[in-house]
């Protein structure tokens, strides 16, 4: 029903902090769609309900965006566990607890973490903070794998990057319904298992 002639909407005033959420909600829908980085400043003002002025007003340039919504991502991922999960100390365990809160998230949130993170437009722009995090779950990963499987440095690399492909990728099936939850999550399991016996002879 539109306002009687005279009258106008009320417009909704946001908080700043409302305001910066909205525009990384936009940013990180956005980024599911398109599939790769950057976006085009139009679709992405449009995507956000706000003016291309006002994302600038937020955030210095799209490298400053996408950061934060590693950001938002990653404390996500922490509120689900998984740096707890990282601390165990059993590989296999510690592998599947991590795939798994992972697999969930991108079920959830869709993989803009994976987008993100390997987006060459992202190369040697990835904050502080956001790269800590990363790295301190995969340097717990790799010292498991290294003591348990007794890997090179560059076998526990290739290890890490399959084990993480995995959740990823199953993960991003459930999310756009191409696989049910209850099989992506078999899946994940399964091949996480699979990848950890794939090196164990490795260890001989």
């Amino acid at each position: 029903m539109k306002p009687p002639e005279g009258r106008r909407e009320k417009r909704i005033r946001l908080t700043p902090g409302a305001r910066r959420l909205q525009i990384i909600g936009g940013a990180g829908k956005l980024i599911l769609q398109q599939g790769h980085l950057p976006l085009p400043f139009e679709a992405l003002a449009q995507s956000a309900g706000v003016s291309k002025a006002l994302i600038y007003a937020y955030f210095r340039d799209q490298h400053a965006l996408f950061n934060a919504v590693l950001d938002q991502e990653f404390a996500a991922l922490a509120a689900r566990g998984i740096t707890g999960a990282s601390r165990h100390g059993d590989l296999r365990e510690t592998s599947l607890a991590c795939a798994l809160i992972y697999f969930e998230h991108v079920v959830e949130r869709g993989p803009l973490i994976h987008v993100i993170l390997r987006d060459p437009y992202m190369a040697g722009h990835v904050a502080t903070s956001a790269a800590a995090f990363r790295d301190l779950i995969v340097r717990r990963l790799a010292r498991l794998a290294q003591a348990t499987l007794r890997l090179s440095a560059k076998e526990t690399i290739a290890a890490i990057n399959m084990v993480i492909t995995i959740p990823e990728e199953a993960g991003r099936l459930v999310h756009t319904g191409a696989l049910p939850f209850a099989d992506g999550r078999v899946l994940c399991r399964r091949l996480v298992g699979a990848s950890l016996d794939a090196f164990t002879p490795l260890a001989g």
